[in-house]
């Protein structure tokens, strides 16, 4: 991750989440021959709009290539993949960002079972990681990396876990998020086509935390993804740890630019007395307040 990402947007919907999902209780089927996000359907869009990160495997000639797209639900699968390059060859120098070469994002496709973790590579250009895949489903990957001599990217790839599927409805939009003994209250608007102002304040036991501890070279990472269709937005904080300005908590200001309307889901990581927790939020971005319709001429008072 660079921090200097740009932030992508959020676009209206929830009902495409759940209409990939399957019956609960179904046996999940043979891998798709294509993602959904990387079909041609995307060749609709004008060369001028800018596609959200995260929606497809290949760009700017990298591709991330799941060496297994498909397995069975088990608590400690291990994944392996690779980032590769025009030339099909492994990519094996990156840019450290946020103190790792690559940070995984991994979520079933209802938003549950989210986990950030961090693949070992290998000197052969393989990437590997231990994940939690006890829930069956259809699950989205995400590898956000900088390539040496290259700009940051978010590729996805889909995951199948066959199994019982027990598909979850979003949950309902809220300002606060409960983690064991700590809750996280979210403040500010997020308002379609401008940077929005966003502050998460965690406290523990009803008393404000200001002894969090950096965590990926912040107080906290949040990730959101649109409902819709599982667009990628990785947003860091505002300042740093040790800058002399930047509190260690409560209170971690984020900065949002959506250009649309939508709903989607937030993952704060934050680490307290060396664990790292994750809060989950569900947000709303409505648009702004319509402009009244001008009286037609002549139906004046």
């Amino acid at each position: 991750m660079n921090a200097a990402s740009k932030f992508t947007g959020f676009t209206l919907g929830l009902a495409a989440v759940f209409g990939i999902a399957l019956a609960v209780g179904a046996t999940l089927g043979p891998e798709p021959t294509e993602s959904a996000h990387d079909s041609k359907g995307h060749e609709a869009m004008s060369e001028s709009e800018e596609l959200p990160a995260g929606l497809m495997a290949s760009e700017n000639g990298y591709t991330l290539r799941l060496d297994t797209p498909q397995t069975t639900a088990a608590a400690n699968v291990a994944l392996r993949f690779r980032i590769l390059n025009r030339d099909g060859a492994p990519v094996t120098s990156y840019v450290r960002s946020h103190d790792k070469d690559l940070h995984l994002i991994v979520v079933r496709r209802d938003m549950a079972a989210f986990q950030h973790v961090h693949p070992v590579l290998d000197q052969a250009g393989a990437w590997s990681v231990p994940l939690d895949l006890t829930r069956a489903g259809d699950y989205r990957v995400f590898a956000d990396f900088t390539p040496d001599g290259g700009k940051n990217l978010t590729l996805g790839a889909d995951l199948r876990v066959a199994g019982n599927y027990d598909a979850q409805a979003l949950p309902a939009p809220s300002t606060t998020a409960q983690v064991g003994e700590y809750t996280v209250a979210l403040n500010g608007t997020v308002t379609p086509g401008q940077a929005s102002k966003v502050v998460v304040s965690v406290s523990r036991n009803g008393k404000p935390v200001t002894d969090l501890q950096p965590y990926l070279g912040a107080y906290g990472h949040l990730v959101a993804l649109r409902a819709a269709d599982l667009a990628y937005l990785h947003v860091h904080p505002e300042g740093s740890p040790g800058d002399g300005v930047t509190p260690a908590g409560p209170g971690i200001t984020f900065y949002v630019d959506a250009p649309s309307t939508g709903d989607y889901r937030l993952f704060l990581d934050f680490q307290h007395e060396g664990v790292v927790r994750t809060a989950e939020f569900t947000v709303s971005v409505a648009g702004p307040a319509p402009i009244p319709a001008a009286e037609p001429a002549g139906h004046g008072h």
